[in-house]
């Protein structure tokens, strides 16, 4: 049997041990969404795992808005964005998304994994430096690694260790530092200002992927900048479009010499066919809205203060941060898939988190709510999770 035949192997065998025990809950087709509900094979289910954090998913001006685009332009484009697939729709959408950031200029790609790998790669080369926290979403690690620079990673929020890498780095080396604004299986923050400071001390360039604190954090849900009460902090700001904004893609904003190099020396720019239409309208319906109903943006946070505070008096050891993404970590893979099957025989989604998409020892329910859901919806949630905690647990440490 070959390495590849044998790595195949090992995971097949992984998946099929735990679709026997009925504890495989990936890949579920999803028939209708409806708010905080969906259909999945053919059962309403609450949802609980959603990235849909302002339930913005089929309101009713962002749909139309891509509905109008599609009548217009299409379903597709002619090609890549630098020959015949550009349109003045795209040209809006990157203009729309500059205002929002507070940047000079943005570009979009087709995913926000690639938007990652796109502008890390396009910036780095093999004399330069990049430190990366050591949660940053697999995207960011990959982009650095393609890069070919000195790739340094320092333990999750260790601002002195950001700072003992860029203090070593060598003298003519340039400098990236890159991080997640909200790490997306932990729910916390980077210390942001605390990062600023070490950056400018160091002359180092600082990118910041907001794809889970775009339209969750600072006024009228501007990001992780507004948070912090900072301004033109960031070098390089990174969000994917397919989270509170209710579309596809991902953007890079920041500099117009910034995205114009980009816009000719990104691969996944150059060789990547352009969004589809719909896709770019809904992105810009959706700033609109994200802008015109700042009441979403408070309600979803009312509801991560209620669900965190219902599970903390519970006895679940979640922390008290700002964002929609509660971690429930059980530690093995059985017990956060059991606790998956729990929820789920009370028609609850709440997906279970293993490795390798996090560390070993570590697995756990990526457990959200959003600004769709009521807070009724919030309670019964949290009490579904907490009855499951108090049921799997003593189990696992029994056994």
């Amino acid at each position: 049997m070959s390495a590849f035949e044998r790595r195949i192997k090992e995971y097949a065998d992984r998946a099929a041990a735990v679709q026997g025990e009925g504890l495989y809950f990936y890949l579920q087709p999803v028939e209708a969404v409806d708010g905080a509900w969906a259909t999945v094979d053919g059962r309403r289910k609450l949802l609980a795992s959603s990235y849909s954090y302002l339930g913005l998913i089929g309101h009713p001006a962002i749909a139309a808005a891509a509905h109008d685009a599609l009548a217009r332009y299409g379903t597709g484009t002619h090609g890549v964005r630098l020959l015949a697939g550009n349109t003045d729709l795209h040209d809006r959408m990157e203009a729309r998304i500059a205002a929002f950031t507070g940047s000079e200029a943005s570009v979009v790609y087709s995913s926000g994994y690639l938007a990652n790998v796109a502008a890390i790669s396009a910036l780095l080369g093999r004399d330069d430096v990049v430190v990366c926290d050591k949660l940053d979403h697999a995207s960011i690690v990959d982009g650095c690694l393609l890069s070919g620079a000195q790739f340094v990673r320092v333990a999750h929020n260790d601002i002195a260790a950001f700072e003992r890498a860029l203090r070593r780095a060598p003298a003519r080396a340039s400098r990236l530092v890159v991080v997640d604004a909200v790490f997306s299986m932990d729910g916390d923050l980077i210390d942001l200002p605390a990062l600023v400071e070490v950056c400018r001390r160091h002359g180092a360039w600082l990118m910041v992927d907001e794809s889970h604190s775009l339209g969750v954090l600072g006024e009228r849900g501007r990001g992780i900048e507004s948070h912090f009460g900072l301004r033109d902090a960031v070098d390089v700001r990174m969000s994917s479009l397919s989270k509170s904004v209710p579309s596809a893609g991902g953007y890079i904003a920041g500099s117009a010499r910034l995205v114009a190099y980009l816009k000719h020396a990104s691969r996944a720019f150059v060789f990547s066919a352009a969004l589809p239409p719909a896709s770019a309208a809904a992105v810009i319906a959706a700033l609109d809205v994200i802008e015109a109903e700042p009441q979403r943006v408070a309600r979803l946070h009312d509801h991560v203060r209620r669900f965190r505070a219902a599970l903390q008096a519970a006895g679940l050891p979640v922390r008290s941060d700002p964002t929609p993404i509660v971690p429930v970590i059980t530690g093995d893979d059985e017990g956060a898939m059991r606790i998956a099957r729990y929820l789920d025989d009370r028609d609850i989604f709440a997906l279970p988190i293993v490795s390798p998409a996090v560390p070993p020892r570590t697995s756990r329910l990526r457990m959200t709510v959003t600004a769709a859901h009521t807070r009724e919806e919030v309670d019964r949630i949290a009490a579904a999770l907490s009855a499951a905690w108090r049921e799997v647990t003593p189990a696992l440490t029994e056994g």
